[in-house]
């Protein structure tokens, strides 16, 4: 038996680095045990899917390819004339790289900083919180612990008709690795993940088409602008096909022939790629021994309360691996909240304020309920629009496509959904979910001054045409 530990975190992705980090900050021995390994086979990643092959390089790769389309499309309307714009794919992702690399590093000092030691290997929980590791060799060491955090992640899910082969079906770690643009790219699947890997390599001169098979483009977003989004996207060349069901797809001669269903019948398209993008599921395998105690449902989400308890006494699991959203931002939520309940504290998450975004152009950002979901609940509610085509900055910028809409109550004004679409999307969302977490009305923010010129005007804006007040638009009138 060696050390035993205050914390056992098991995973270094957002959720399970973050967690281990604040342990040790609020005085607990704290481990991390990570199974991830460098490609040369030698040393530990820490950062999870999210910094490795996630969040960050897709973000590398979103901002390098809208600098080169602004550059090959939309410099000559600012009076700046170039010519042969090139795309030097390798130097591209080189970049990213470097950048994966240097923030993975970063977490390894921090650990170092606040004395969380790394445990490099695959960890498996088993009963009275004890925690086995297999290393690379397959020796394995046993560690003990009070508590113990699951923080696992998830995995892109694979389909029957379209197994992934890593060279022309690949999941969303392979399509961040395209040695060339591919000249004609399928993606099954309309979701966040499908349309950030297509924006980029449309913008790369691709002809890229989108498989949905749900009717609704983007079910989860605000349909007011969910509909105004796909005509951006589709004006920017994406073919997004909605009610297509897929029903097989086979290598030949190099290209992917893939079948699906839609409203017109059976179809047939050839690709240079096929992207499956369909969402992810957690991944918890070889993670629990049978009498671990800790209970997972059909899908393989670990059962927690609204604390990230599980059922076993002491054990504890965060981000992907249980309900909610997928999002690295509510895995570090949730981790530091559980190391602050192991150490005596009582923080809870506030589910209702956590914010989404999709970083495609225009970028997408919301937090709280749509206005579908008002509707639905029979609440009675107002809502205020205002348009960054009226915003001076946004002008300026040549990113005036998008809107903010703000929900608020009819009877007490609190505002229950805050919807961007267009310029820094995800950076305005912030400003609504520090309203809704102060309990903010929508007359709070009417109330609130602004600096001029910025995008931000726009959630002033929206927030007066709650009240039918806007200045710098045309009210809508209200019914009498």
């Amino acid at each position: 038996m060696s050390d035993k530990y205050d914390v056992i975190v098991i995973g270094a992705g957002p959720g399970g680095y973050v967690a281990a980090i604040k342990a040790a900050q609020l005085g607990l021995k704290t481990a991390c045990v990570e199974s991830w390994t460098s490609e040369d086979g030698k040393s530990q990643v820490l950062g999870g899917t999210c910094l490795n092959v996630g969040c960050i390089p897709s973000k590398a790769l979103l901002e390098v390819t809208h600098k080169f389309e602004e550059a090959s499309h939309d410099f000559d309307g600012f009076g700046i004339q170039t010519s042969g714009v090139k795309i030097d794919v390798a130097k591209m992702m080189e970049r990213k790289g470097g950048i994966v690399k240097q923030l993975t590093g970063g977490i390894a000092g921090l650990f170092k900083a606040n004395g969380v030691t790394s445990i490099h290997g695959h960890g498996k929980l088993l009963a009275g919180r004890k925690v086995e590791v297999t290393d690379k060799d397959g020796k394995t060491s046993t560690y003990e612990a009070d508590n113990v955090i699951i923080a696992t992640g998830s995995k892109p899910i694979e389909i029957p008709p379209a197994p992934f082969d890593g060279e022309y079906i690949v999941d969303s770690e392979g399509a961040l690795e395209f040695p060339e643009v591919p000249k004609r790219l399928g993606i099954i699947g309309a979701g966040v993940i499908g349309l950030e890997l297509g924006s980029v390599w449309a913008r790369l001169g691709a002809e890229v088409t989108v498989l949905e098979a749900q009717d609704t483009f983007l079910p989860a977003v605000d349909q007011q602008i969910a509909k105004d989004l796909l005509k951006q996207f589709q004006k920017q060349g994406l073919n997004i096909i909605t009610g297509a069901r897929m029903t097989g797809a086979e290598v030949k001669r190099k290209l992917v022939n893939v079948t699906y269903e839609d409203s017109k019948g059976k179809q047939e398209a050839k690709f240079d790629k096929l992207i499956v993008a369909v969402g992810r599921r957690p991944y918890t395998d070889g993670a629990l021994a049978e009498d671990s105690g800790v209970s997972m449902d059909e899908r393989g989400f670990i059962f927690v309360d609204d604390n990230c308890k599980t059922e076993a006494p002491g054990v504890w699991a965060v981000g992907d691996v249980v309900r909610g959203p997928m999002l690295a931002h509510k895995a570090s939520e949730e981790g530091v909240v559980v190391a602050e309940r192991i150490a005596g504290h009582k923080p809870q998450v506030n589910y209702d304020c956590i914010p989404n975004v999709i970083y495609t152009t225009p970028e997408v950002a919301w937090v709280g309920k749509t206005e579908e979901q008002v509707k639905a609940d029979g609440e009675e509610y107002n809502v205020g629009t205002f348009p960054f085509a009226a915003n001076g900055r946004a002008m300026a910028a040549n990113a005036a496509s998008g809107m903010v809409k703000i929900i608020a109550d009819a009877k007490t004004d609190r505002i229950l959904g805050f919807h961007v679409s267009g310029p820094q999307a995800s950076e305005i969302v912030a400003q609504g979910v520090i309203a809704m977490e102060f309990g903010s009305s929508a007359e709070d923010l009417a109330l609130t001054c602004f600096a001029h010129p910025t995008l931000s005007e726009s959630v002033h804006e929206a927030a007066l045409a709650v009240a039918g007040g806007a200045i710098h638009v045309a009210n809508r009138r209200k019914k009498k």
